[in-house]
Parts: structure tokens; sequence; C-alpha cells
């Protein structure tokens, strides 16, 4: 009696272990269901979060350029009112420029842009060439008021848009699939000295190295790879990590 006394108590104990294990695991599992997502759960909220990130980028760029374009109009602007100044100063100090000079010079001018537009035949005309126009335009007017200063000054500025548009009808040439040109020429300068590559990757042989602070010309990018020009003419690729808008 004592034995089966004994064993009754050890299959109490036993059940009631076993029932505790059972229990537990129950309200367990019932507890991991609650806290822990599913993968699928997880996934979705993951998703959500990158495109709430991606939003949020989105709107910072499309303000970021909306403020960019607002500084633009702004330097416009004030080169403008420079432009005008310069010119009416011109007037007043009667300068020495004669009036065989300037006609000359505009004429030069003139056939110039005629043989830049000839060359853009069936493509878009570019901003230099309209910038050049309406200079050329602005100095024909001044010519007229007999201020020959001004008109050589406005032709001298138009002179350096068509030069800045061959520039890039040149870099145009040899266009690599993926290019991108810009709708103006970016005025860039060197951050940390680098290398110029020949084409848009470090696997292309390096053509020159240039110095922090190297004032540049952009032409168009492919990737994270900007096409520029130096002001000795040289021309290649640099990444774009190392170089900055100024």
């Amino acid at each position: 009696m004592h034995n089966l006394g004994i064993y009754c108590g050890l299959g109490r104990s036993i059940l009631s272990s076993v029932f505790f294990l059972v229990l537990s695991a129950a309200l367990l599992s019932a507890c991991a269901g609650k806290t822990a997502p599913p993968a699928t759960q997880e996934s979705a909220a993951n998703q959500r979060v990158a495109s709430r990130e991606l939003e949020e980028r989105i709107v910072e760029l499309q303000l970021h350029l909306l403020e960019q374009e607002a500084h633009m109009k702004e330097l416009q602007r004030k080169l403008d009112e420079a432009i005008a100044e310069v010119v009416r100063a011109k007037a007043k100090l009667h300068s020495v420029e004669s009036k065989a000079e300037t006609a000359s010079t505009m004429a030069e001018a003139e056939i110039a842009l005629k043989a830049l537009e000839a060359r853009m035949t069936g493509k878009e005309k570019g901003s230099e060439a309209v910038q050049a126009e309406q200079l050329l335009k602005t100095s024909a007017r001044e010519f007229e008021k007999q201020n020959y200063g001004g008109a050589l000054y406005l032709v001298n500025q138009a002179k350096g848009f068509i030069k800045a548009g061959e520039a890039r009808l040149k870099s145009q040439e040899h266009v690599r699939a993926g290019e991108v040109f810009f709708a103006a020429p970016l005025a860039l300068r060197v951050l940390r000295t680098g290398n110029v590559r020949e084409g848009p990757g470090l696997n292309f042989k390096v053509l020159f190295t240039l110095e922090k602070g190297t004032p540049l010309v952009g032409h168009s990018r492919r990737g994270q790879w900007v096409r520029i020009e130096d002001q000795k003419g040289q021309a290649g690729w640099i990444s774009y990590t190392l170089v900055e808008g100024w």
C-alpha cells in the first residue's frame, strides 16, 4: 500500500508536469502568434518604410530643384542688370573703340553664329546660340546709337557663348551609349586632386590629373561620371564625386 501510494503520487506528479508543459507550450505558441508577425507582414512593413523614405527623397529633390531654378532666375536677372550697366557706362565714357573695329568684330561674330547654327541642323538650338543671338541683336541696337564701346562689349560676350556652343558640339561628336547632355554647360570646379579618364569608368585610361580648385565646364553625364573640359581645352571624364558647381 505504501508503494502504491508512492506510485499514485508519482503518477499525479507526472500528469501534473505533463499538463503544465502542454499548457505552457500552448500559451507560448499563442503569445508568439501575437508578438511575432509573419515574414510576409514584416516584408510589407519594410516596403512601406522604404516607400515613405523614397517619397520624402523625391519631394526633397523637387524642392531643391525649385530652389535652384529660383536662384538661377535671380542670377540671370543680376547678370542682365550688370551687362546693361556696363553698356550704359560705355556710352557715358564715349569709349575710344572705333566704329570700324566694332563693325568688323560684329560681322565676325555673326558669321561664327551662322556657322554654329548650320552645324546644329536637325538638332534643337542650344542655349549658347540663343544667348549669342540675343546679345548680337542688342549689340546692333547700341551700334545704331553710336555706342561703339557698348556694342563691342556685347559682341565679345556673344563670341564667348559661340565658343561654348562650338565646344558642346565637339563633345557630341563621340556620344557614348547612355550619355545625357546638359541643357546648358555647367560651371564646375575640382573638389580635390583627381584623374580625368578617357571614358566614364575606372576601367578607362587616365588622360591627365587636375588639381583642387581647377575650373571646368561640364557638358554631359553618364551614371556618376561627367564629361568635362578645362580652360586649356583638355577634355575627358571625371567622377562626379570629385567636382562641384560654382
